[in-house]
C-alpha cells in the first residue's frame, strides 16, 4: 500500500478509531468513567484531535512543532486542572494501543510512525503541564507574598480567608509568626519539607533581608477524623521554631506569641517584628527567642503592645493581689536584689521577704531573683506606676532614727 493509499485509509477509519478509543477509555480507566459528561466530552475532543493530528503529521512529519497546539487546544482550560499528567499519559497509551491494533498488518513503517508520534505527543503533554505548573507556581508565590504582607501590615480584608484557602492552608489550630534574616541561599523547598515533617502549614514571605514564616498547626477541624484514627504528634511552637532555625540567615530569630487562627496572625506578627527590631539590645538573647522575652526592650523602644502586656501581666496582678507585694518588689529591686537590705528597709524579717518573693513568682510567673527577669519586672513596675493615677509608694514608712 502506497503512502497516499494509507493516508486515504486512515482518514476513512479516523471516526471509528475515535469511537473505539473512547469505548476503551471507559472500559479500562475508572476515573474516566466517573467524570462528568462535559469533561468526558472534552477528553473525547482531545482523543479525536490526536488521531486527526497524527494523520496530518504522517502526511508531513515536519509539522511536529504544532502537535501540542493541534491536540490540546481542543480542550477547555479547566480540563488541565481536572486531568493530571499521569492521567493524560494513560489517555495517550490507550489511544496508541487502539490505533496499533487497527493498523496491524498495514506495514511496519506505519507502526513505527505511530510510536514516534506518540513519543512526541507525550513530550508535548509534559511541556503543557510543565508550563501550567510554572505559571501556577508564580501565581501562588505572588499570592503567598500578598497574604504574608497583609498579615504583617494588619490590613486583613474579607478576601483574606479565600486567598489563604487558595494556597492550600489546612490548619485549624493556633498560628504564630517567626521573623529572622534571609540566608544568602534560601531553600524554599527545604522549609516546606520541614513543615510537612512537623505536620504544620507554613506561609513564606521574603522581604529583602527579612524572612517571615507564618506557621499554623494542621490539625483536623472539628468533626474531622485524623488518618486511621490516630492523633498526629503535636509540637510546641518553641520546638517548631528550633527546627526551622537553620533555614534563617545569621542574626536573631524571633517567635511571636500564638494566636487562635490565621486571621488573627497580625497580632503575632506585630510582636515578632517589634522583638526583631530590638533583639540586638539583649546580649544574651537565645536563638530563637520568644517576642515576649523581649518585652522590656520593646517597651523602651515605644511598642504600645509590650507596655500594655507588661502592665497586664505583672503590675496589675500584683497590685490587685496585695500592695505589699508591689512594695516588696520595688524595694528588692532598688536594693540590688539583697534580701537583708530589703528586710531592713521594710522592717521585716528576711524570711518574710523570701516568702513575698515566692508569692510574687506564683502570682505572675516570673522570678525576681534572676537578673533578666528582674529587669523585666522593674520595667513593668515603672510602666505600671506611670500609668496609675495613685501610684504605690515604694517604702511602707520612714526609717527608724538611730
Amino acid at each position: 500500500m502506497t503512502k497516499e493509499e494509507t493516508l486515504a485509509w486512515l482518514r476513512r477509519i479516523s471516526g471509528d478509531l475515535a469511537t473505539a478509543t473512547l469505548q476503551r477509555l471507559e472500559d479500562s480507566l475508572p476515573w474516566y468513567a466517573e467524570m462528568p459528561p462535559a469533561r468526558r466530552s472534552a477528553v473525547g475532543l482531545v482523543a479525536q484531535a490526536g488521531i486527526t493530528s497524527f494523520i496530518q503529521w504522517y502526511d508531513d512529519p515536519t509539522s511536529t512543532p504544532w502537535i501540542a497546539a493541534d491536540i490540546f487546544a481542543a480542550a477547555p482550560r479547566e480540563l488541565l486542572r481536572s486531568v493530571s499528567l499521569q492521567q493524560t499519559l494513560q489517555l495517550i497509551r490507550v489511544t496508541v494501543e487502539v490505533t496499533e491494533e487497527r493498523v496491524a498488518g498495514n506495514g511496519q513503517h506505519l507502526r513505527d510512525a505511530i510510536l514516534l508520534y506518540s513519543r512526541d505527543v507525550a513530550f508535548a503533554a509534559a511541556d503543557v503541564y510543565a508550563r501550567a505548573a510554572e505559571a501556577r507556581g508564580l501565581w501562588d508565590a505572588r499570592l503567598e507574598a500578598l497574604v504574608v504582607d497583609s498579615i504583617l501590615t494588619g490590613e486583613a480584608d474579607e478576601e483574606l480567608p479565600s486567598r489563604i484557602a487558595a494556597l492550600g492552608w489546612h490548619g485549624h489550630g493556633e498560628v504564630c509568626v517567626i521573623v529572622g534574616t534571609t540566608p544568602p541561599q534560601f531553600d524554599v523547598d527545604q522549609v516546606r519539607r520541614t513543615a510537612r515533617k512537623l505536620a504544620v502549614d507554613v506561609l513564606i514571605g521574603v522581604q529583602g533581608s527579612r524572612l517571615v514564616l507564618v506557621v499554623g498547626r494542621a490539625k483536623p477541624a472539628a468533626g474531622e477524623d485524623s488518618a486511621e484514627g490516630a492523633e498526629p504528634e503535636e509540637f510546641s511552637f518553641a520546638e517548631i521554631a528550633r527546627t526551622f532555625e537553620p533555614s534563617f540567615g545569621p542574626g536573631h530569630v524571633v517567635v511571636g506569641p500564638a494566636v487562635a487562627a490565621l486571621v488573627d496572625a497580625g497580632q503575632s506578627a506585630r510582636a515578632a517584628l517589634a522583638g526583631f527590631a530590638v533583639a540586638r539590645a539583649w546580649r544574651g538573647a537565645p536563638r530563637p527567642v520568644d517576642a515576649d522575652e523581649l518585652l522590656p526592650e520593646r517597651a523602651i523602644a515605644g511598642d504600645p503592645l509590650a507596655k500594655q502586656t507588661l502592665i497586664e501581666r505583672v503590675f496589675r496582678p500584683l497590685h490587685d493581689h496585695s500592695t505589699d507585694l508591689v512594695t516588696t518588689l520595688w524595694s528588692y529591686l532598688d536594693n540590688g536584689r539583697s534580701l537583708e537590705a530589703t528586710a531592713r528597709e521594710l522592717f521585716v524579717h528576711p524570711n518574710t521577704v523570701r516568702y513575698r518573693l515566692k508569692r510574687i513568682s506564683e502570682v505572675i510567673g516570673w522570678d525576681a531573683t534572676g537578673p533578666r527577669e528582674a529587669f523585666i519586672l522593674q520595667t513593668a513596675l515603672v510602666l505600671g506606676t506611670i500609668g496609675t493615677a495613685d501610684p504605690v509608694r515604694r517604702g511602707l514608712r520612714p526609717r527608724r532614727p538611730r
